[in-house]
């Protein structure tokens, strides 16, 4: 934060990948303000599907991002995820190319899938009071969130708060999207407390989502410490291609959004916000 408000950094992709997500940390402090040496980070994508970019995250971006968290004196680093219902994540892994790229960081890839779930409460849930986690995420150290920009057909948008469905048991996640799906994001994601948020928006759904849709190339990436930020910042880039999906209303009455708000997980107004470009 600087004077009060969450920073955001907005920073065109004009040269190489890994440089460009250094500067949009550096420009919100610094990944030295959020690294200490020898720490264990864990690192959080979207492996939904195995349907390419950007549908799931590109593997050179998580390659990136797991370099620059291994330069800046991290110790061990974990990338964790679960695909969805009736997939098996360690196929969809392999398929995408994580697996090569975890193999390459040297990184410890854990299947949600393949581990057991544990019930935990999340105390300011009014739509979702609790629910299963994967158990490694009991010991994630450091929180990475790494989220692919785009649209969603039942979601609306996926930013950075809808990235935890994917750490919910599989059968809990089928009753979320029965009723009040986007409200429940903001109580899933208000139990978790990530220490940074890249979001890649280089390429991103316009329409449809979260496997298919009409993609535009905003070739941005962006970086804060609070999901609502960023969250906001990356739906009012959607909203900027002017495409017929389900965001034709002012950001903070966003469900999701304005669920955040009103359980104070970040940014409350614009107020709170401060963009940062290079």
């Amino acid at each position: 934060m600087s004077e009060g408000r969450y920073l955001v950094s907005k920073v065109p992709v004009e040269s190489n990948l890994k440089n460009v997500i250094k500067q949009a940390v550096e420009l919100i402090g610094g990944f030295d303000k959020i690294i200490n040496l020898d720490d264990t980070v864990t690192i959080k994508p979207n492996l939904n599907t195995a349907d390419p970019y950007p549908a799931s995250s590109d593997p050179q971006f998580i390659k990136a991002l797991g370099e620059s968290l291994f330069e800046a004196g991290a110790a061990k680093l974990k990338i964790i995820e679960s695909s969805t219902l009736r997939l098996s994540t360690r196929k969809v892994s392999q398929e995408v190319g994580l697996t090569a790229i975890a193999e390459e960081l040297d990184a410890e890839l854990i299947f949600l899938d393949e581990h057991e779930w544990v019930k935990v409460d999340f105390p300011r849930g009014k739509y979702l009071k609790s629910g299963s986690i994967g158990k490694p995420l009991l010991d994630m150290g450091k929180l990475v969130l790494a989220p692919c920009l785009k649209t969603h057909m039942l979601a609306r948008y996926t930013g950075s708060m809808k990235l935890f469905v994917g750490w919910i048991k599989h059968r809990e996640r089928l009753k979320m999207h029965m009723r009040n799906l986007e409200p429940k994001i903001a109580d899933l994601a208000s139990y978790f407390n990530p220490d940074l948020i890249v979001m890649d928006a280089r390429t991103c759904f316009i329409t449809g989502g979260p496997s298919s849709g009409q993609c535009s190339s905003p070739n941005l990436i962006l970086a804060s410490g609070d999901m609502v930020s960023i969250d906001v910042e990356g739906v009012r880039t959607i909203q900027c291609c002017n495409a017929k999906n389900k965001l034709g209303m002012d950001v903070w009455d966003i469900p999701q959004i304005k669920r955040a708000v009103e359980i104070g997980i970040g940014a409350k107004s614009d107020n709170d916000i401060e963009i940062v470009i290079p």
